[in-house]
């Protein structure tokens, strides 16, 4: 009976140490999360116009691009801890630096150094390999995405507050931002022990990193795949929520309240499905299994959303939504045609309520199902190296998307990006089911 005990020790998930993980991550993104809804009207202060203010979105998705692979890959030769404070401490003066800021070019440095120094989360996802198993790792990088969610549901509260008592100071968001990046560095200095143990790895020399071995590691069998996936996931997703806003506005004459609601029902599906439901689906039926009912999930919600019809919200008023709009420097160059309130009727948020629950569920799935798998299909001293790499490949489609589906939006039309998306998602399906093998065990 006794030689049973550790291999079930095995299938639960050690809450203990993914705590400070989840917590760190939390109050990090708290901090992230309080000023990303901002930065458009951030920069139309200091005059950006709507291309301007697209390249300030991508400047720290495509810093992060270039900075967490390297980070990444240091980390497994130095370690996980002093990784994630150096990132840290570039996010704490990058959030300094945007309270401060007096001028555009100011805004934009703050972005690169924050961006640059971006690894929290591709490292957190380290430390998470490090101390869960096989069986518990998706379990595991689900509480991360756990803390996403919570995070960006409670940081847009927390800058509405903030605006409130400050009388819509920016600044004071940044400097709340900047608190919150300080108090997670402290919480990593004094709580989170190392997790990466060397005399338990195989030490091999590896350079710290070059995009050159970035790019190999799509030609690697399954990993090469899921870092495809990886991107084409974060492309699609990504657009359904930057773009999300202007169409429920376009489509069902929805405001900023309307959709904020929304946002924050979408978030709770996600928490719950990262929190609660992922551990149980990936030990029963595998992370194969999650890819495969992300992707699927997400291209059905994007299409459904895609053919969302046209009937504005009953409670829509055409000269309330403008009077919303008036002032506003971002709706003044980003032309967005209004619905008529000749056909309003509850059929359009029925639609959109329906559409949002698939493309939750694929979006809250896809991400740690696909990093658990690369990390079970990588080598025991890459996977912070190779976690690095993914964290580069969905920063990469971060720093795309604002442009691209922004352009396809107002140029082709609200339903294009969702639709385009969902075909994408829907082709990459039927490609996973013949190239995606389920990952075989590691040696102990």
């Amino acid at each position: 009976m006794t030689t049973n005990a550790p291999a079930a020790t095995e299938e639960k998930l050690d809450f203990k140490k993914v705590l400070p993980v989840f917590v760190i991550i939390l109050v990090d993104l708290l901090g992230l999360s309080i000023i990303i809804p901002l930065m458009p009207l951030y920069a139309a202060r200091f005059g950006a116009n709507a291309f301007v203010i697209g390249l300030l979105g991508a400047t720290y998705p495509f810093m992060q691009f270039i900075g967490a692979p390297i980070l990444g890959r240091l980390s497994d030769r130095v370690g996980r801890r002093p990784v994630l404070l150096v990132s840290q401490v570039g996010t704490f003066i990058g959030f300094i630096l945007l309270g401060f800021a007096n001028a555009l070019p100011l805004l934009f440095i703050s972005r690169i150094i924050d961006g640059l120094s971006g690894a929290n989360i591709s490292t957190a996802q380290t430390v998470v390999t490090d101390v869960t198993t096989d069986k518990t790792r998706t379990q595991g990088l689900g509480l991360i995405g756990a803390a996403f969610g919570i995070g960006f549901i409670l940081g847009p509260i927390i800058a509405f507050s903030v605006l409130i008592i400050s009388g819509d100071n920016y600044q004071a968001v940044a400097f709340t931002a900047a608190f919150f990046s300080l108090v997670s560095l402290m919480l990593t200095f004094f709580w989170l022990p190392e997790t990466r143990n060397p005399q338990k790895e195989t030490t091999r020399a590896r350079a710290p990193f070059s995009f050159q071995a970035m790019f190999q590691s799509i030609n690697r069998p399954t990993i090469g795949i899921l870092l495809i996936l990886m991107f084409a996931q974060q492309l699609a997703f990504g657009g359904y929520e930057q773009m999300f806003s202007l169409f429920a506005l376009n489509r069902l004459g929805m405001g900023a309240r309307d959709t904020s609601g929304l946002f924050v029902l979408a978030g709770l599906f996600i928490v719950a499905i990262q929190g609660g439901f992922i551990g149980r689906w990936s030990k029963k039926y595998g992370d194969r299994w999650l890819v495969m009912l992300g992707l699927s999930t997400l291209a059905i919600g994007l299409l459904l959303t895609a053919t969302t019809p046209q009937v504005p919200v009953p409670w829509y008023n055409e000269a309330k939504i403008k009077a919303e709009m008036q002032g506003r420097a971002s709706t003044q160059i980003i032309n967005v045609t209004l619905p008529s309130e000749a056909n309003k009727g509850w059929l359009g948020i029925i639609w959109v309520l329906v559409a949002s629950f698939p493309a939750a569920l694929g979006g809250g799935v896809l991400h740690p199902a696909i990093n658990s798998l690369i990390t079970k299909s990588a080598g025991k001293d890459e996977i912070g190296g190779i976690l690095g790499v993914s964290a580069g490949f969905y920063s990469a489609a971060n720093a795309i998307t604002p442009l691209f589906f922004g352009s396809l939006f107002q140029w082709f039309g609200a339903p294009v990006p969702f639709l385009l998306g969902g075909v994408l998602l829907a082709v990459l399906w039927f490609i996973a089911q013949r190239v995606v093998k389920a990952p075989q065990p590691q040696p102990a």
